[in-house]
Order: structure tokens, then sequence, then C-alpha cells
């Protein structure tokens, strides 16, 4: 095995001290954010709560409580540069786009956007929430982003280094915004960060037992702050197509220690488990992220009583069925389930 990922298997846990461990508890209610589109993408609304049959590992179970949310509600966005795992060749193109997304209608943004910005000593986030657009094109000109003392170029050491930077950086994010109420969306602007996957490796029981742990502790996290992820691709329409698709061979929830792979935490696969989009093979990267934003509004909330576990850290796989075939509805793919402690 490569010695930079025995490192990153054997301690994966200690680079993210801002997601300490917490006792395992069932949640009496779980709640979903929804969205719902049709064949072409339009966002849907007027929806009820007849429309939905929420499946959980495949058994219908009673929505509690129901409703829709419209713009009036602003939602939390945070546009995220990743200028860490960006190419220093793309880095400019990449802010660029950015910049043209923000700039766009005079500056005035449909929805208050935080801007952070990801670098090899972690992500800096830039204030709270805005709808002034240029105020932040203005906050990002400002920012150097030039060659970074983790760069692509490390091979497989400096792959390990970005990629322990990266999910540090989202579990700071993620506690940032699970002190806050109400739905966010996250989008990183960004070609990925390191899978560190591809040739099998035979891990030990310690090892899986290690990655399964990190897989629970982000998926919970990012549900219980209702963190929705989404990956925009800054690299364009020469993205190799091979590499465009290959995260989806790890997006099916993982149900024990024996199947992880380090390419469970990639960023396209937290993105589709939260609900979100993998948006890429364009050239137009602003127009991806406005897509991003688009599911701002409307959307639908949901709750209901989840089953509780027959063991710890039980997978429970969720599907939205709707009475509209022609109607596709996007939410979190599912959660781990605990049992019940009794005192």
């Amino acid at each position: 095995m490569p010695r930079a990922l025995r490192l990153l298997l054997l301690t994966p846990l200690l680079c993210l001290p801002a997601m300490a461990q917490q006792p395992a508890h069932t949640d009496p209610q779980l709640r979903l954010d929804v969205v719902v589109n049709s064949k072409d993408g339009t966002l849907i609304s007027g929806l009820q709560q007849t429309d939905f049959t929420l499946l959980d590992n495949n058994t219908p179970q009673p929505i509690t409580s129901f409703r829709q949310v419209t713009k009036e509600t602003p939602v939390e966005i945070i546009l995220v540069v990743d200028a860490l795992n960006t190419p220093f060749s793309t880095v400019s193109y990449e802010r660029q786009e950015v910049d043209k997304f923000l700039t766009a209608n005079a500056g005035h943004l449909p929805q208050p956007i935080t801007l952070a910005i990801l670098m090899d000593k972690g992500i800096q986030v830039q204030g709270d929430g805005t709808r002034d657009g240029n105020l932040l094109a203005k906050t990002l000109d400002a920012q150097t982003i030039g060659l970074r003392d983790v760069g692509r170029s490390a091979g497989f050491y400096g792959a390990e280094e970005r990629l322990g930077t990266s999910l540090q950086s989202l579990s700071l994010l993620i506690s940032r915004e699970g002190a806050r109420p109400g739905r966010k969306l996250v989008i990183f602007v960004s070609p990925g960060w390191p899978a560190l996957s591809g040739v099998r490796v035979d891990l030990t029981s310690k090892q899986q037992q290690s990655i399964f742990a990190e897989v629970v502790q982000f998926s919970t996290q990012l549900r219980q702050a209702r963190v929705t992820m989404y990956y925009v691709d800054p690299l364009g329409a020469a993205e190799n197509l091979g590499r465009e698709d290959y995260y989806t061979i790890f997006v099916k929830g993982i149900a024990k220690p024996s199947q992880v792979d380090a390419g469970d935490l990639a960023l396209q696969v937290l993105a589709t488990q939260t609900g979100g989009l993998v948006l890429q093979g364009s050239n137009d990267t602003s127009s991806l992220i406005q897509r991003a934003v688009n599911d701002a509004s409307p959307f639908y909330e949901l709750t209901f009583a989840p089953p509780p576990g027959d063991r710890p850290n039980e997978y429970h796989a969720l599907k939205l069925k709707l009475a509209q075939p022609d109607e596709a509805a996007r939410t979190r793919q599912g959660y781990y389930a605990q049992p019940i402690v009794t005192p």
C-alpha cells in the first residue's frame, strides 16, 4: 500500500477537530429539504403533501409535517472558490467566471450569498451573506490567489495533503453552518479534491472502520446542519469524460465498513448524496453556478419519524415518489439510524 494512503487511512479523523464524536442517538423527527423538477429542469411549485410518497428502505413512512417554501424565505448560500485543487493555469478563468456570475444583473443577487475561498492554509469565509454581487466581486478580486505550498504537481503526497485540507475545511464549514437556522446551499466551484482511489487497495479492518466512521460523521452532520452541496467544475468541456463520471461508482450509500473506499468522500459524491447537483461539462461556469443557485426556491420541507436502527450506524436509503411520473424529487439519499438507547 502506498505510504501516503496508509497515513491517510490510519488517521482520517485526527484532521477533523470540528467534527468531534457525538453520542449516537436517533432523531425523533428527520427533516428533508426537497426540490422538485420537471423533465426540462423547471422547478415545480404548488405541490401538496398527498403528491409525495416517502420510502425508507423501501418501506412507506407517514409524513408528519409538510410545507412549501418560496423565495420570500431567504436561503443561505455559500459560494466556495477552490484555489487549492484547481490547476494554477485554470485559477484565473475560475475567478473570471465567478466574477461574471456575481456581477450579472448589475450585481443584484437573487439570494444572500457568502463568499468563501479554499486555499492551502484552509478555508476563508469572507463575512456574512449579501445580495450585493459587486461587493463580493471586489472582495474576490482583492484576494491573493496564486502559487500554493501544496501543488497538484506534488504527486501522491501532495494529493493526500490537499485531501486532508479539503475535508478539514468542509468540516469547519459544516460546524459554522450547523449553528445557523434554516437551509443552506454550499456551492463548490472546484475540479474536486483527490479521491485517492482507483487501484484496488486491501484495507485492514481498522482502516475500514476509520473511513466508515468518517463517512457516517459527514453524512450525519451535513443532514443536521441542513446543508445541500453542489459541485461546479471550472475545467470546462475539455475535461476527460472518464474522469467526469468516475465518481458515480461511489454514490451508493455505504452500509458497512467492508464496503468503504476513499472515494466515498469525494466532493461529487457528497453533492449527490445530499440532494444537490454535479454540474460539469460546460465552459460557461457562471451559468452552472446560477443553475445551483436556482435550487434555493421553491422547495419543500417535510419531516417524518425515522425508525430506530437495529444496530449502530445502520444505513437507511431514502426515496421520494411523486404522483406525476414526469416530475422528479431531489433530497438526501439516506441517513444513518441508531438503536434506541434505554437508560
